[in-house]
């Protein structure tokens, strides 16, 4: 537990960054199971579709440190191939 002024206020900091980091980890989420979704349906044009939509936001989690940068490049490169392997 805190004691001091300043510990406390770094728990509230703390706390509010823990929360603002969690909608963010779980926004990104939600955009890659889309995609996801898209490429297990099969359907190319929407799975594309989606993945221009995921990409900004999955690349602006990295920003923030939500993720690590190549993370992030790998998490888009990986869904990138499999939309693209899909049958045209």
């Amino acid at each position: 537990m805190a004691n001091t002024v300043s510990a406390k206020k770094m728990a509230r900091k703390i706390a509010r960054r823990t929360e603002v980091n969690r909608n963010r980890r779980s926004r990104m989420r939600t955009f890659i199971r889309k995609v996801e979704e898209a490429i297990e349906a099969g359907d190319r044009t929407a799975a594309t579709a989606v993945l221009q939509a995921a990409e900004p936001e999955i690349m602006r989690a990295a920003q923030k440190g939500i993720v690590h940068k190549n993370t992030a490049s790998r998490k888009v490169s990986r869904l990138a191939h499999r939309i693209s392997s899909l049958s045209a």
